[in-house]
Parts: C-alpha cells; sequence; structure tokens
C-alpha cells in the first residue's frame, strides 16, 4: 500500500499568501490544462505566483497534492441529504430505490470525469481514501448491502461498477481528444461503416454517435446482472 496524505496526521504550518485550499484549486486547474502528465510542483508555484519550495509548507509531497485534488472534484458528485454521514438511508421519507439511486451517482461521476480528463488515471493507481471519495463509497455499499447483496459479491458489484465508468469515460476522453468534434466523429463513422460489410454495419450500428444512450445501456445491462443476483426479474 502506497504512503498517502490519508494516512497521516499531516497538518502544516499556514502562511498568509498561501492556504491548502488555494494549492489545490490551483492543481485542479493545472490538471485540467495539462493533464496528470504535465503536472509538475514546479508549474503549480508559477500559477500561484509562488516559490516551489513554499509549497511544501502545505504538503510533503507531489502525490499529496494529486490526492488532495481528485478528492476535491469527487466532491462535484452530489450525494444525496437522506444519506447520512456513516452511509445508511435515514427512516423517514421514502429512500430511493438502489437502481435509480445508483444511476444518478454514475452519471454524476461520468460527468465529473469528463470536465476533468485526468480523474480516471488518478482514480487506477491510489487507494481513494479521502472524506468525499469515502462518502461516495459509503453510499454504494450501503445502496447495494440494503439491496441484499453482501461478501465477496457486494465488493465485487461495487468494483463492476467503478469499473465501467471509469473505462467508458477514459475510452471517451481519449476520443474526443484526437476527434474534438461531432462533425469529425460522424465522419469517422460513415467512413467506417461505409468499409464494413451492410449486415456487420447493421449489427454493431457503428455510426450510432450517442454517448450518453450507450453509457445508459451498459450500465442498465451490469444493474440487471445484480438485479438478477439478488432474485429480481431484471429490466
Amino acid at each position: 500500500m502506497p504512503d498517502t496524505i490519508w494516512f497521516r496526521d499531516d497538518a502544516r504550518p499556514r502562511r498568509p499568501r498561501l492556504s491548502r485550499e488555494r494549492i489545490v484549486a490551483a492543481a485542479v486547474a493545472l490538471l485540467d490544462a495539462e493533464g496528470v502528465a504535465g503536472f509538475s510542483m514546479r508549474g503549480l508555484a508559477a500559477r500561484l505566483g509562488a516559490g516551489t519550495m513554499s509549497l511544501y509548507e502545505y504538503v510533503r509531497t507531489k502525490e499529496d497534492v494529486l490526492d488532495l485534488a481528485l478528492d476535491e472534484v469527487i466532491g462535484e458528485i452530489e450525494v444525496p441529504s437522506e444519506i447520512q454521514a456513516h452511509g445508511e438511508i435515514e427512516g423517514h421519507g421514502e429512500p430511493k430505490p438502489w437502481r435509480e439511486l445508483l444511476i444518478a451517482q454514475l452519471t454524476q461521476s461520468r460527468a465529473v470525469m469528463r470536465r476533468h480528463p485526468w480523474v480516471p488515471a488518478l482514480t487506477a493507481t491510489r487507494p481513494l481514501l479521502g472524506p468525499r471519495a469515502l462518502a461516495r463509497s459509503r453510499l454504494f455499499y450501503a445502496a447495494l448491502a440494503e439491496a441484499g447483496l453482501a461478501g465477496p459479491v457486494l465488493t465485487a458489484a461495487v468494483g463492476t461498477l467503478s469499473s465501467y465508468v471509469n473505462g467508458f469515460v477514459a475510452a471517451e476522453n481519449i476520443w474526443w481528444q484526437k476527434v474534438r468534434t461531432p462533425a469529425a466523429d460522424a465522419e469517422i463513422r460513415a467512413r467506417v461503416a461505409g468499409h464494413l460489410d451492410a449486415e456487420f454495419a447493421r449489427l454493431s450500428q457503428v455510426e450510432d454517435a450517442d454517448f450518453d444512450g450507450q453509457f445508459l445501456l451498459g450500465l442498465g445491462l451490469i444493474l440487471d446482472g445484480i438485479e438478477g443476483r439478488l432474485g429480481g426479474a431484471g429490466r
């Protein structure tokens, strides 16, 4: 297990000109602009108009900054108000059905990863132990546990949902980084469809550019599998 800021009591002295909050906000902006590969403490310091070494008054390492930036943007995924801090659904009112709740959460996750294309790369390389990430994880485990999953099956269900969203959005981000416009996307799809025989083109529906619809269909298939495991009829 790598060393991570979440395992340490790492309070650092504060100077008025900088703060950990300012550093994290600048780190998110730099990651949005340059990605993980282009991120550096020197570049972050330049964005803040500070010396590189002054950043280490607030964080110990570059990895700490990445951990904090990742948890910051995960906080853009809203945890419903009916979910208590310990992850359980409050007793008053009707809770959202687990399926509806997870679709809403994962749709928000995709939107966050589209706004911040560097997120999938970081979620794959570090434990997600920040307060915002843990709140979201508690929500997933609680929803599926209340639906009836437990033990390794519960863990596998959470992991499968997470991997699906991360993989889908990582591929989607790379595609749009290369293709850039819907017009170019449509041109490529038309050329591919013309290259395939008619039967294969019909089956593959390669000209379908509805990423939103494809995402929800794929997510629905996974949730159908989970529901089938619970003994439901699926959808």
